[in-house]
């Protein structure tokens, strides 16, 4: 229970800093690339009037479909899912490692050693 509290803890965190890369890395390239487009500003009106921006149209009511923030969102799940796919493949080749590794030879058990005993003292 407590190992899996820990994990929901870091993975609340971890998910701030994916975040974070997206909006302040990986965005700024995909951007650079695509000519200067934001993908957290674009959105598509429903209804009627112009807004500058999502943050106008919102703040004033409207029903915007912001496909852009949609966008962001399966970018940042498919980082997620990548790095958890990594950390698992690494913690399943650790287990396994530790499985295969032979163990040692515990020796002979208490009932072959008794054994061995009554035998020496039959001669």
């Amino acid at each position: 229970v407590m190992d899996m509290a820990v994990g929901i803890i870091i993975g609340a965190a971890f998910t701030a800093i994916v975040g974070s890369l997206v909006s302040d890395l990986i965005n700024p390239i995909i951007s650079l690339f695509m000519g200067g487009v934001d993908f957290s500003g674009m959105y598509a009106l429903l209804g009627d009037g112009e807004y500058g921006s999502i943050k106008e149209a919102e703040e004033a009511g409207a029903a915007v479909f912001a496909y852009g923030r949609f966008i962001m969102a399966i970018i940042n799940f498919i980082i997620i899912a990548f790095v958890v796919f990594l950390l698992v493949k690494a913690m399943n080749k650790t287990k396994k490692a530790e499985e295969e590794a032979p163990a040692e030879d515990p020796g002979p058990s208490e009932i072959d050693l008794l054994k061995e005993i009554a035998a020496s003292l039959k001669k």
